[in-house]
């Protein structure tokens, strides 16, 4: 059996979101520790410069982003389905937890604890942003901030409020994973300002106690080095694949670039295998991983052709 590995560090609020899944489908799969900036030396030969955690490995072929990591583990494991009706506005409400949720938590996460960052760190996110890290700005914005987290965290709260365990059913689906992740980012990283925002959410606080009960299935660490091994001595399995329905008309070994349209933009270049409404496959090369497909999710990154 190919053994599913993790790039990822134990501080990522995304990579919680794929260590839950695995608790929840009770997979067993290998954890690689990647640094939480650049630079990442053992996982750019696997992506190509995608930079942003977690990226998930499974032989030669590298999945980079939760979306498209999600995707592929319902693929290969559909027993235990996160899915359980159906299987695409649920993909889209991660839009709401990574980007319109995710923002005022950031602010209110690092306005808490950014004095105490490395500068190395703040220059690092600063760079991945195209913006400033200015620990002074978030605590001004604080008062805003926890308005609007405020506000997020009571769509989940009223959805608990008829006493359900999880937010569509009696078992967790892809919503409670969504959900948890900007409340288990402020509790793994400032719990004292988690203890303030949680309570007048005490259904929300039960929620994420039994979320973090299911634990992360069964974990074995692996080396960097024995992960770029893996690829090495791996086939990819991605065939090429036209789209008929592609808006540009981009068939299998166009050289093209694909880049987050959020942050962390570095463009990965190959050549295309396949392309469809919800996934990108490109072809690259590096001489420490071999031949490796590189996959995406096309929501949230930009294709260019080169």
């Amino acid at each position: 059996m190919i053994d599913i590995i993790l790039h990822n560090f134990a501080a990522s609020p995304f990579s919680e979101k794929i260590r839950l899944i695995f608790g929840i489908k009770q997979l067993s799969w290998k954890s690689v520790e990647i640094p939480m900036m650049l630079p990442k030396p053992d996982l750019m030969p696997l992506t190509g410069g995608y930079r942003k955690t977690p990226v998930m490995q499974i032989g030669a072929d590298v999945y980079c982003d939760t979306q498209i990591i999600i995707r592929e583990l319902e693929r290969r494991f559909p027993g235990r389905s996160i899915f359980p009706a159906g299987k695409g506005l649920p993909y889209g409400f991660s839009f709401w937890s990574d980007r319109l949720f995710f923002m005022p938590t950031v602010a209110l996460v690092f306005g808490a604890v950014g004095d105490a960052l490395p500068e190395g760190f703040k220059k690092d996110r600063a760079e991945m942003s195209g913006g400033a890290f200015s620990t002074e700005a978030m605590k001004r914005a604080a008062p805003i901030m926890r308005d609007q987290w405020r506000a997020h965290a009571s769509f989940v709260a009223a959805e608990l409020a008829d006493g359900r365990a999880y937010l569509r059913d009696d078992a967790p689906t892809i919503l409670d994973v969504h959900a948890m992740m900007n409340f288990w980012f402020v509790k793994n990283a400032a719990p004292d300002l988690a203890d303030r925002l949680l309570a007048e959410f005490p259904a929300v606080r039960q929620w994420l106690a039994r979320l973090s009960a299911i634990g992360h299935g069964t974990v074995e660490e692996m080396d960097a080095k024995m992960a770029l091994q893996i690829a090495k001595d791996a086939t990819p399995e991605a065939k090429e694949a036209a789209d008929e329905h592609d808006p540009r008309g981009l068939k299998p070994g166009d050289a093209v670039s694909v880049a987050a349209d959020d942050y962390g933009k570095d463009a990965v270049e190959g050549a295309l295998i396949f392309s469809s409404a919800d996934e990108i496959a490109i072809r690259r090369s590096d001489p420490q991983v071999g031949e490796v497909a590189v996959h995406f999710p096309r929501a949230g990154f930009t294709v260019t052709k080169r």
